[in-house]
């Protein structure tokens, strides 16, 4: 693990502008290179999480819910598509957007919510492939997540390969799964006639819970991450004409890929609705869907291609996985660590409830298991998809492709949309647990839950409409500053004692530098001020004076003396403990009016282990301050 460089600050950096794009003569090999990352993000859109609630779907409610296949698959283009114009217009990916627009304790906020997200997500991986396992080769569902938990790192050999092969693998094994269903379709001879009539709008009681876990299934958070990462693969020319030819073709790359996915799911959903709900069967779990399939239509290879089909959709959708999670930790935290140990971390976080329903309920849990993953990617979804929307909203970031107005009423009707249905589910699901438990630490940790996360939604959403309240103010009022024909009236500055922070470091060199020409400007005294970390004066504070103290009060009495030959007038004083404490226990001891820091650029978990000096002096002190690099 290492902090990254300024090339490493690139979103997928190893990868990135990797793929060549050919000139602009030859139109089909450059439509060509751009396509690509749509596909990988489409895996995410027929993982096994999809399977257990189209096949819930399907077998309950027959093929009422086809709409809000088609409804989530019109979100998933269209969302796909802005994450895309994100990541090509900006040059950053969503997670970088988040941290550069928002507070870093919101930033840190959505970066966790992300992660459960991804998590989620690994859940159903591992379990379709467990149960995939099952299915071909007889292997126990539990022995199946065990080897779920190592099958990832040789797949990641496969990125070594370069980006083109990688895509070029994960389009085989969709190609894979949708030929399996393809034959399956056409053993199972669906009622076409009420296919189309389940493109109509309707909700039987009931299927709420189903509908959510299709949307999230369908329209997945980590993908938005994803898309708006892969994007900047390709080596398009950064002018406003590349930038616009490289957002045409990935809006086709997206809308025949979503739409391929689409495919798969709706003959998920048609085929448990033609084969299970036909005949009365309810099913509780993929390997009772794979016993019956069989029997049901009269051949024992619509058997195993449902299990082919979804052994394949396990093992793509975790190679994507693995980049989402890469791009989520990197883009929010600025800290990259090697793909096997980040895979290694997210699939334990996947295995551990994985093997703790299999040992305590058993097989059949499993199914409840897949579809309560896909619920919980919806109700993350909120918190990915507002983000997204204001940023491709803000002409400041997109220039160009800022979206249209016709796209941003799309967007936020989308929005409201997933946001309403997953209030209505919160409710209902709530309402359920408080009766079957009344405990009253239960209630009071939803509501806090509820609370927190209504209001972190609340900010997200209403966050740049104050920024933008705020700018106009201001731009208000920096232009009633000045009337026609009249100067500005500025206030002149005079400091008489400048207290400046020696470190005995390489930086005090430029620190002083600065602070002698601020003294000469204005005839000021320059009060050094250095503090004594040892355990001495953490312990006895400023009755410590032992060999440390006394050699740092001679160096800074030998400073004090070189600046004062040099015509500057310098007192030096110590102060003991805690650093930023002692400084500003020292300024305003010394009523110092101005105060010169050295600042060594550490951020986030370089504070936590360095130690941040700068920021609790900052508010302490309401004195003007200069930061020296």
């Amino acid at each position: 693990m290492n902090m990254p460089s300024n090339q490493d600050k690139k979103s997928l950096s190893d990868i990135h502008s990797t793929v060549h794009i050919p000139a602009q003569h030859n139109r089909w090999k450059r439509m060509f290179a751009f396509f690509g990352p749509a596909y990988l993000v489409s895996v995410g859109y027929m993982d096994p999480g999809n399977w257990a609630t189209d096949i819930e779907g399907g077998a309950r409610f027959g093929y009422t819910l086809v709409w809000v296949l088609l409804m989530s698959n019109l979100m998933a283009v269209l969302l796909q598509t802005l994450s895309a114009r994100l990541g090509i217009a900006t040059g950053r990916d969503l997670a970088q957007a988040c941290r550069d627009n928002y507070p870093a304790p919101v930033a840190y906020c959505l970066w966790f919510l992300a992660e459960i997200a991804i998590a989620a997500c690994d859940l159903a991986e591992v379990l379709g492939t467990a149960i995939g396992i099952n299915l071909l080769f007889h292997i126990p569902v539990l022995w199946g997540v065990g080897i779920a938990g190592f099958d990832t790192f040789l797949l990641l050999l496969i990125q070594n390969l370069g980006v083109r092969k990688f895509e070029a693998f994960i389009v085989t094994l969709v190609a894979t799964i949708g030929g399996c269903f393809l034959v399956e379709l056409f053993l199972s001879k669906p009622a076409m006639n009420q296919v189309s009539t389940g493109l109509v709008p309707s909700l039987p009681e009931g299927a709420l819970f189903v509908a959510i876990g299709i949307i999230g299934a369908t329209v997945m958070p980590h993908n938005l991450y994803l898309h708006s990462a892969l994007v900047q693969t390709r080596a398009f020319e950064p002018t406003p004409e590349g930038k616009r030819t490289a957002a045409k073709y990935n809006f086709l790359d997206s809308a025949i890929a979503l739409n391929a996915a689409f495919f798969v799911n709706a003959a998920i959903l048609v085929l448990a609705a033609a084969t299970f709900y036909k005949n009365g069967v309810v099913v509780t779990e993929l390997q009772q869907a794979h016993e019956l399939i069989s029997p049901l239509l009269g051949t024992a290879l619509a058997g195993t291609l449902f299990a082919v089909a979804l052994l394949a959709a396990g093992q793509s959708s975790t190679l994507t996985g693995t980049l989402a999670g890469q791009i989520v930790m990197e883009g929010f935290l600025h800290f990259k660590m090697r793909p096997f140990l980040r895979r290694l971390i997210t699939r334990m976080v996947a295995i551990i409830p994985a093997v703790w329903v299999l040992a305590t309920v058993g097989e059949s849990g499993t199914y409840q298991l897949l579809i309560l993953s896909q619920v919980v990617l919806s109700l993350q979804l909120p918190f990915a998809i507002l983000p997204l929307i204001h940023f491709t909203n803000n002409r400041r970031l997109m220039g160009e492709l800022t979206s249209s107005m016709w796209v941003r009423v799309l967007a936020w009707i989308v929005a409201a949309i997933i946001i309403a249905l997953n209030m209505k589910l919160v409710y209902d699901k709530a309402s359920e647990a408080l009766a079957a438990s009344p405990s009253l630490l239960l209630r009071l940790g939803g509501v806090v839950g509820a609370t927190f996360l209504g209001g972190l939604l609340l900010y997200i959403a209403l966050k740049p409409f104050f920024d933008r309240t705020a700018r106009d103010k201001k731009r208000k009022s920096a232009y009633t500053i000045l009337e026609k024909g009249e100067s500005i009236q500025l206030d002149k500055s005079q400091y008489n004692r400048i207290g400046v922070t020696v470190a005995f470091s390489d930086s005090d060199r430029k620190v002083l530098s600065e602070a002698t020409s601020l003294a000469r400007h204005h005839g000021a005294t320059l009060y050094l001020f250095h503090i004594v970390e040892g355990a001495g004066g953490f312990i006895y504070g400023g009755e410590a004076f032992d060999a440390e103290a006394r050699e740092d009060e001679l160096y800074l009495q030998r400073v004090a003396e070189a600046l004062c030959l040099q015509g500057v007038e310098a007192k030096g004083y110590l102060g003991f403990g805690d650093v930023p404490k002692a400084i500003v226990h020292l300024a305003k001891e010394h009523q110092i009016e101005m105060l010169v820091m050295g600042g060594h650029g550490h951020r986030g978990l370089w504070d936590i282990l360095f130690g941040a000096t700068i920021s609790p002096v900052r508010h302490e002190l309401s004195i003007p301050m200069l930061i020296i690099r």
